[in-house]
């Protein structure tokens, strides 16, 4: 499996509520239109006790491997999701990291 991370920072307090609205409405239904997905998980993050969390919601988008993610970053879908992403940034002020790679399943025990 092939994954991307996003991780958005927290909006403001006041903005927190129209924020989810947005991101839940418009953004997420984007996302789970993309080709080639096979999950899409959208988690707000708390932290451990005693720390603030690193990032505010992190979404974990799931592709059977790379070349189906790189085919996916060709369509209109992506380019709808990103320029959504885009609007979200300049209407809240938050900032948008991505990670992505193989995932490797690590033996337990």
């Amino acid at each position: 499996m092939y994954k991307l991370y996003a991780y958005w920072s927290r909006p403001k307090p006041e903005e927190l509520e129209a924020f989810e609205d947005y991101y839940l409405s418009s953004h997420v239904p984007r996302a789970a239109a993309l080709p080639e997905l096979m999950e899409l998980t959208a988690t707000i993050a708390e932290g451990l006790p005693g720390m603030e969390p690193a990032s505010y919601r992190i979404a974990v988008m799931t592709f059977a491997d790379r070349a189906a993610l790189l085919r996916c970053l060709e369509s209109t879908e992506w380019a709808e999701m990103r320029q959504c992403s885009g609007d979200i940034i300049a209407r809240f002020g938050v900032a948008l990291a991505l990670d992505l790679g193989e995932e490797v399943q690590c033996p337990l025990g």
